[in-house]
C-alpha cells in the first residue's frame, strides 16, 4: 500500500470510509482496557511471590553482622543490601543508602532538600529568584511533575538514540548558574527505550557546571530490565567517570527493586559521591531512624546475589518480551509503508515510543479512549504536559495480557490511521 501522502482526495476518502467502518465494530465490543502506565503484569508480580516464604515467624531476623532487623537503626541500611544493590548498580555498597520502597520518593526528597536547606553549603534553592532544570524530552513524566511542584523552571531538551543533545546541555551548563539540575534516565529511556552512548556518559562526567550545586539526577530505573540475552545495553558507569574526570560529587544515582519484585514494596536506592552522602545524612539522620530492614534482609534471602536476580529478570524478560514484539510486528504490519509514524525499538525497558504526524497524538489518544482502551495521556511526556508537536504518545505494553494487547494494538493502529487520514485531509483542502 502507498503512503497515505501520495493518495488523491478520492483514495483518502474511500480509505477513511472503511476504516471509520472497523473502528465502529470495536467501539461495539466495548472493551475496557488500561495501558495507561508502565506496570508489571499479574504474572510478572507473581515470580516474586516466594519473598513470602524466605522469612517466617521462626526466621533468623538479624543481618550478617548480628543486629536484629525487627528493630530500630541502621540508617543507611543493613550491609547484605547495600551489597545486592550495589552490585545491581555497579557500585561500591559504601557509597548506597538504602530506602523505602520508592526511589521516586528519594528524587522527590532530594529535590525538597536542596530547595529548604542547599546542597553543601550552598544557598537553599527556595532563597534563589530562579532554579532551572534540564529535562531530555521526551522523558518521564514523574520527573517533570516533582520540579513543576516544586515551581522550577522546565527547560526540554531534544532526545535522540544516543541521548539528550549534549551541545545544548554543555551550553546551558556552563553559562546559566540557574541550571541547577538535570532529569537522566539513562538506560532504556522511558519512553523511548534509548540508551546513552559512551560519549555522551563521558560528556555528562565532564560537564563544567557554572553552579556549584549543580547535580546530574541519574535515574537508572531498568539497569538491568533487558528483553533479550544475547543484545543488551551497556551503559558506563557514572559515578565513576564523574570521579576520573574530576568531578566527583555532580551526580545522584538512584535505582529500586520496584519492576523486579512488588512496586508496592521493593527497596530503593541511592549512590553518590562520600561528600554528597556526609550532606544527605545531616537531613536524613531528623528523617527516620531507619527504613524497613525486614524487606531489606527478605530480599537478600530471595536473590542471595546478583546472579540470582538477573535469573529473576530474565523470567520477566520471558514473559513481556513477546508483548513488545507483538506490538512492534502489529505496527510493521498495518502502519509501515504509510509514511504516518515511527516507533522505537528497544531492547529493555518498559515502554515503546511512537510519533505521530504533527498535531495528531492527542486526537489519538482520545479516539483510543473512545475505543475502550485508556493510554498515557498525550503531551505527558514534555514538561508541563506540553508537546511543541502534538505527536509523542508513549505505549506501555507490559501490564495488559497479550491477548488483550492485540486488541488495543489493532484499535491503535486503526485510530492512528483515522486521524492521520482526517489531518491530511485537512491539510489538503
Amino acid at each position: 500500500m502507498k503512503s497515505y501522502i501520495e493518495m488523491s482526495p478520492d483514495e483518502l476518502n474511500n480509505e477513511l470510509k472503511t476504516l471509520r467502518e472497523e473502528y465502529h465494530h470495536f467501539q461495539e465490543m466495548e472493551l475496557q482496557l488500561d495501558m495507561s502506565r508502565g506496570k508489571p503484569c499479574r504474572e510478572q508480580l507473581d515470580l516474586s511471590m516466594g519473598m513470602m516464604d524466605v522469612l517466617y515467624s521462626d526466621a533468623d531476623l538479624s543481618s550478617e553482622d548480628g543486629t536484629d532487623v525487627r528493630n530500630y537503626g541502621i540508617l543507611t541500611g543493613i550491609y547484605e543490601a547495600k551489597r545486592l544493590i550495589g552490585a545491581m548498580m555497579e557500585n561500591n555498597p559504601d557509597n548506597i543508602i538504602i530506602y523505602g520502597n520508592s526511589s521516586l520518593n528519594v528524587m522527590y526528597d532530594t529535590v525538597a532538600r536542596a530547595f529548604t536547606h542547599g546542597i553543601m553549603g550552598n544557598t537553599p534553592w527556595c532563597r534563589l529568584k530562579k532554579v532551572k532544570f534540564l529535562c531530555p524530552s521526551p522523558g518521564y513524566d514523574r520527573h517533570f511533575a516533582i520540579t513543576e511542584y516544586f515551581g522550577i523552571e522546565m527547560i526540554p531538551v531534544p532526545m535522540s538514540p544516543t541521548g539528550p543533545d549534549m551541545d545544548m546541555v554543555e551550553k546551558l551548563v556552563s553559562e546559566d548558574e540557574a541550571v541547577k539540575g538535570i532529569w537522566c534516565v539513562p538506560k532504556y529511556s522511558n519512553p523511548q527505550g534509548y540508551s546513552y552512548s559512551d560519549e555522551t556518559v563521558k560528556r555528562f562526567a565532564r560537564l563544567h557546571p557554572k553552579a556549584r550545586d549543580f547535580r546530574i539526577f541519574w535515574d537508572n530505573a531498568y539497569g538491568i530490565h533487558h528483553l533479550y540475552d544475547d543484545d543488551q545495553d551497556v551503559l558506563i558507569e557514572i559515578l565513576e567517570e564523574c570521579k576520573h574526570a574530576g568531578n566527583p560529587d555532580m551526580v545522584y544515582k538512584f535505582s529500586s527493586t520496584s519492576k523486579i519484585t512488588f512496586p508496592g514494596s521493593g527497596i530503593a536506592a541511592l549512590a553518590t559521591s562520600p561528600n554528597n552522602l556526609e550532606d544527605i545524612m545531616q537531613q536524613l539522620k531528623n528523617q527516620t531512624i531507619g527504613h524497613d530492614k525486614v524487606n531489606q534482609l527478605r530480599h537478600v534471602r530471595f536473590f542471595k546475589n546478583i546472579e540470582g536476580m538477573r535469573e529473576h529478570m530474565r523470567k520477566h524478560a520471558d514473559i513481556i518480551r513477546p508483548k513488545f514484539e507483538m506490538l512492534e510486528e502489529t505496527f510493521e504490519t498495518e502502519l509501515g509503508g504509510l509514511g504516518i509514524g515511527d516507533w522505537t525499538k528497544p531492547k529493555g525497558g518498559y515502554f515503546i515510543s511512537f510519533e505521530t504526524l504533527p498535531g495528531c497524538a492527542k486526537a489519538v489518544v482520545d479516539k483510543v479512549k473512545k475505543g475502550g482502551v485508556v493510554m498515557t495521556g498525550a503531551g505527558s511526556t514534555w514538561p508541563y504536559k506540553k508537546d511543541p508537536n502534538d505527536s509523542n504518545i508513549r505505549i506501555a505494553p507490559t501490564y495488559p495480557p497479550l491477548e488483550d494487547l492485540k486488541v488495543a494494538a489493532k484499535l491503535f493502529t486503526l485510530c492512528v490511521k483515522i486521524v492521520s487520514i482526517e489531518k491530511i485531509l485537512e491539510e489538503k483542502a
